[in-house]
């Protein structure tokens, strides 16, 4: 019996599990701001992440590209580390600036509907990725 008891709490655990983010690659749909201001990429193929089973990292943001950690301390939270980032100047109507400087504030996510939101500290905002197109 305590056989039983004990499989069905690893069952209801497993499926209360968030779903995991390494093996997935996502693009930029949107970002909305904590002040309610809209950002939509010209091309979400542009801004893509790409979640590593062992913790990497590789993101494209615009005409630069980002490699380096992530970590999910607890469900639902997320974490990057430091990035390594090319310099390469991208065009004044980029989202490039906004991006890079925001990947450090993300602290939390939420995969709903088939799309990946990421929560800014502070109410800083929330960026929607869809799956990355092939």
């Amino acid at each position: 019996m305590r056989l039983v008891a004990a499989a069905a709490t690893l069952f209801l655990a497993a499926c209360a599990t968030p779903v995991g983010l390494g093996g997935s690659a996502w693009q930029l749909v949107r970002f909305q701001g904590g002040d309610g201001k809209v950002l939509v990429p010209d091309d979400p193929a542009k801004y893509t992440i790409e979640f590593f089973a062992e913790g990497g990292v590789a993101m494209r943001i615009d005409c630069n590209r980002a490699r380096g950690t992530w970590k999910s301390p607890a469900p639902g939270r997320l974490e990057f580390g430091p990035l390594a980032v090319t310099r390469v100047q991208c065009p004044p109507d980029s989202l490039h600036d906004r991006v890079a400087l925001d990947v450090s504030r993300v602290r939390s996510y939420v995969v709903r509907n088939g799309h990946l939101y990421l929560s800014l500290m502070a109410d800083g905002g929330i960026y929607e990725l869809e799956p990355r197109k092939p």
